[in-house]
């Protein structure tokens, strides 16, 4: 689906593109279909914007027909004239999640196929402009982004009159800055209009007024790319994949400990189970897989218990976890799950635009009570403090990165308590990843005396004669983990 034409298509050619049916649905809608038909194939179809959310991606449609109809009838009546554009599509390419490359690789791979969605989508709801916001560090994105719209204009499927339709239709590329935040969609609004990235409460909503006040639609590179295949294939094909809460696929950024890494592209309502040990091969090293998180730094870590957990909407939000944007990260048994919520929530903190209260200083103060933790400065006080912190900053915050941001601090409290008890009362650090509470040994018996260890160390903090048992100094070691890296005998003990 999403990733089908990737490799099979010259991203850099539109008559590649269409010598494997590209544009045949854009050409059939313009000359058989009306918007409320489209609209009505959609939502038929069952798609939800894969940006993260999950909302249908027809009622938002929809919604934004409607206002922007109004609008046009109030300029009929009160003779003011065609102003340049009565609403406005765009295409959010701001992927931010660290380790995920899932709408670069479409964006890179099959331009034109998004750019299709996009121009069916301004059809439907009557949009004469439209954006693609593609950030600034996808420069090969951008460049064959700005090349595919040049071919599509050259040939009559985009500006005056597409294709002897009488629709017009225009489409500019505003770069990213790299700001997380303007993944959401009222910050990216106002990114385009030159303001700094920051969200606004919510309603108005962008499908009644968005970009300069005109009713705007945002959908993900993946959602725009779905559209044409729907049209093209019908509903029913569509219906066919994946549940019938979240059909089609979902398309993953595998990382982290697992033997196969990549984008995988799998129906919706697939286990977990599938996705890690089958198509990812297992994790690394034989080693015991403990956790999965989904979503990006904002979504909940699962359990290695929860596995076999479908890959949809419902199922991941019932465990706290959510789908994002495609995130998903393998965790093993040498991960510290404490350590990895402080690692997203200082993603997350250092992200926040700091707009609104319960984000900026919320996250900051999570982020302290956490950093204590993994130092072996909590205590168990601490472990409430920061729930009540993390449930109150979900609750509270003005848009989805604060509201999603305690997802892993709040998973990892529900599954893996003990690990943060283990911390605060023991202070140990049961998979040996916190560097201020490991500790390094050499054992004599196993030590060569070969001094590699001594000449990794940075500090200078290791002694001994050449082919004598060598010795690490407590007080001069900075737990950096070197020698126990580069020692070929296993004769450095992580404690």
């Amino acid at each position: 689906m999403a990733l089908g034409k990737n490799g099979l298509v010259d991203p850099c050619e539109i008559d590649d593109y269409i010598a494997h049916d590209g544009y045949a649905a854009l050409a059939e809608t313009l000359a058989t279909q009306t918007p409320a038909q489209v609209i009505e194939t959609i939502k038929q179809a069952g798609l939800r914007g894969r940006g993260g959310a999950g909302f249908p991606t027809a009622t938002k449609w929809e919604m934004a027909a409607n206002n922007i109809t109004a609008l046009r009838q109030a300029a009929g009546a009160n003779g003011h004239g065609a102003p340049d554009t009565y609403g406005y599509v765009i295409c959010n390419g701001d992927e931010g999640d660290p380790g995920a490359f899932m709408d670069r690789s479409i964006l890179e791979g099959n331009p034109h196929g998004v750019l299709e969605g996009l121009i069916l989508g301004s059809y439907t709801i009557g949009a004469n402009v439209g954006y693609f916001y593609i950030r600034d560090e996808y420069p090969l994105a951008i460049e064959h982004m700005t090349r595919a719209i040049e071919q599509a204009t050259a040939y009559g499927l985009l500006g005056h009159d597409i294709l002897g339709s009488g629709f017009d239709f225009h489409v500019m590329i505003a770069r990213g800055c790299g700001a997380f935040v303007c993944g959401e969609e009222t910050a990216l609004i106002a990114s385009i209009e030159g303001e700094r990235g920051m969200p606004r409460p919510r309603p108005p909503y962008p499908a009644q007024a968005g970009l300069w006040g005109k009713p705007t639609i945002i959908n993900n590179v993946k959602t725009w790319t779905y559209i044409p295949l729907i049209l093209l294939k019908g509903y029913e094909w569509f219906r066919s994949i994946g549940t019938p809460n979240s059909p089609g696929t979902a398309v993953f950024s595998l990382v982290g400990k697992v033997n196969n890494t990549g984008l995988i592209e799998v129906p919706m309502g697939t286990p977990l189970s599938h996705l890690v040990n089958v198509i990812g091969g297992g994790v690394l090293n034989g080693k015991k897989l403990k956790a999965v998180q989904t979503g990006g730094p904002s979504g909940g870590c699962i359990p290695a218990e929860l596995l076999d957990t479908l890959v949809d909407y419902e199922s991941l939000g019932n465990i706290g976890s959510m789908m994002g944007s495609g995130g998903m990260v393998v965790m093993d048994e040498d991960t510290c799950m404490v350590d990895v919520a402080r690692y997203f929530l200082a993603f997350t903190q250092i992200e926040s635009c700091g707009k609104c209260v319960p984000c900026r200083l919320g996250t900051r103060r999570m982020l302290e009570i956490l950093t204590h933790i993994t130092t072996g400065k909590g205590t168990e006080a601490d472990l409430q403090t920061l729930e009540e912190f993390a449930l109150s900053v979900k609750a509270t915050s003005l848009c989805g990165l604060g509201q999603t941001a305690p997802n892993p601090v709040l998973t990892t409290l529900k599954y893996f308590r003990h690990e943060y008890e283990a911390h605060v009362r023991e202070k140990k650090c049961t998979a040996r990843a916190c560097r201020e509470l490991v500790s390094y040994s050499i054992v004599a018996d196993l030590c060569k005396g070969c001094s590699v260890c001594v000449r990794s160390c940075p500090v200078d903090g290791i002694s001994g004669d050449k082919k004598q048992p060598h010795v690490i100094d407590p007080e001069v070691c900075i737990r950096c983990g070197s020698c126990f890296d580069v020692c070929r005998f296993e004769a450095v003990m992580k404690e």
